[in-house]
């Protein structure tokens, strides 16, 4: 299991989005919010400039478990550590409320000042998920709730407040922003509670950050994440900073999950050669550090990569508890390069686009724990009611940026150095 909070959710979970929001109407929330002041100036989204905005990001796969953010909300600002999310839409902080499992002092909590989005905005009613909520009045607030297979949930909220973003060409906005207000937090099982603030939500739906900018005219529906292998990398919004060539892209795929990052169909290949596992559908979803397959898969690699190793000079390590799956060696590994040579490349072949590969060296796919011993970073999706999805996790996204176009609904990625921030 994913340590520090990781999420990831049974099939029912992710095709609700990964939360339950009390609903209502849509003009109410951008009613305070139509215009951002920029220069002194407003713009409309009517203009829609379409610039950009990067974020340093901390954080790995291992050990810290996760990626985040430093967003600042409020005026004056307030910033707020956030863990990156592309597997959901609703981006909360834990609130001062007061608040019932928040893991922050209160001087870290946001603290609502007569904010709240009203049920009669339909944004209420964009992220909800079916269910027949009606409002006694109009002003009643919007109440949510975040639901989490393996992490737990937050209950809050909605509000909306300033995010003041500077743009890549040194203008500085304020766009007026719904997000979720936390005020019980509830943890699962053995899981330590996360060491973040909140979720910076980044999925495909109404709710998400990305399309509210977008409506506002800041930034294009496009955001993009660099993770380093080491530690750190960048997070951007918008399409300003991508290269005009040299991006893979895949399409998303549309249905019943198309507020999720789904591509697909794909088949697996294993040093190069077919495994004859085909037709995986597959999510991109930043707020998991390692890949998920269904139990059936799960299993054909595993054996696969065991069989490989067979005569080779590694040893099954049972008694690591990184991760279910480790090897060791007579000696403590020192570097995850030194053991590449035993493990073969895995390669993601999607197949509803020619020649579209995402090609993972063992390094990509494995991690070096602190004892030295080295872990698949590949789970069993089954033992978390994953059996009709694959998830890929933060660890085949290593040193690549990975870019999700709502514009054109497509996924691209492209290899790079992570540990430097790009150049505006």
């Amino acid at each position: 299991m994913e340590k520090k909070g990781k999420r990831i959710v049974s099939l029912v979970m992710m095709m609700l989005l990964f939360f339950i929001v009390i609903a209502a109407n849509f003009q109410g929330c951008f009613s305070a919010a139509s215009q951002t002041t920029i220069k002194g100036k407003s713009i409309t989204p009517a203009n829609d400039r379409g610039g950009s905005a990067v974020f340093p990001v901390t954080g790995n796969v291992y050990p810290a478990g996760h990626y985040s953010v430093i967003l600042n909300i409020g005026n004056p600002p307030k910033a707020f550590d956030l863990d990156i999310d592309t597997g959901s839409d609703l981006t909360w902080v834990q609130c001062d409320a007061p608040c019932t499992g928040c893991t922050k002092p209160s001087d870290k909590l946001y603290n609502p000042k007569n904010n709240r989005v009203p049920c009669s905005s339909s944004l209420c009613q964009a992220v909800s998920t079916g269910q027949n909520y009606n409002c006694d009045t109009p002003a009643d607030q919007c109440d949510y709730e975040v639901q989490y297979a393996d992490l737990g949930s937050s209950l809050g909220v909605l509000l909306s407040d300033y995010f003041p973003l500077r743009l890549t060409n040194s203008s500085l906005l304020q766009p007026r922003i719904a997000f979720g207000c936390g005020y019980d937090q509830k943890y699962l099982g053995p899981h330590s509670p996360p060491d973040t603030a909140g979720i910076l939500g980044l999925g495909r739906g109404k709710a998400s950050i990305l399309s509210q900018l977008r409506t506002l005219g800041i930034t294009k529906n496009v955001v993009g994440h660099c993770f380093s292998r080491v530690e750190g990398g960048y997070l951007f919004f918008g399409d300003r900073l991508l290269p005009p060539s040299g991006i893979t892209w895949t399409p998303m795929l549309r249905g019943s999950s198309d507020t999720l990052y789904s591509s697909g169909p794909a088949e697996l290949l294993f040093g190069g050669k077919p495994t004859g596992i085909r037709a995986l559908k597959l999510i991109f979803d930043s707020g998991s550090s390692y890949t998920y397959f269904n139990a059936q898969v799960y299993k054909s690699i595993l054996d696969l990569v065991r069989k490989d190793l067979s005569g080779k000079p590694l040893k099954d390590a049972p008694k690591e508890k990184a991760l279910p799956v480790c090897w060791k060696t007579a000696k403590p590994i020192k570097s995850i390069f030194d053991v590449k040579s035993f493990f073969k490349p895995l390669t993601i072949n999607f197949t509803n686009a020619k020649n579209v590969k995402l090609q993972l060296a063992p390094e990509d796919y494995l991690i070096l724990t602190k004892d030295g011993n080295v872990c698949l970073g590949i789970l069993n999706g089954g033992e978390q009611g994953l059996e009709n999805f694959n998830v890929i996790g933060d660890i085949f996204m290593q040193d690549r940026v990975v870019v999700y176009d709502n514009e054109r609904q497509q996924i691209g990625w492209f290899s790079t150095n992570c540990n430097r921030l790009p150049k505006s």
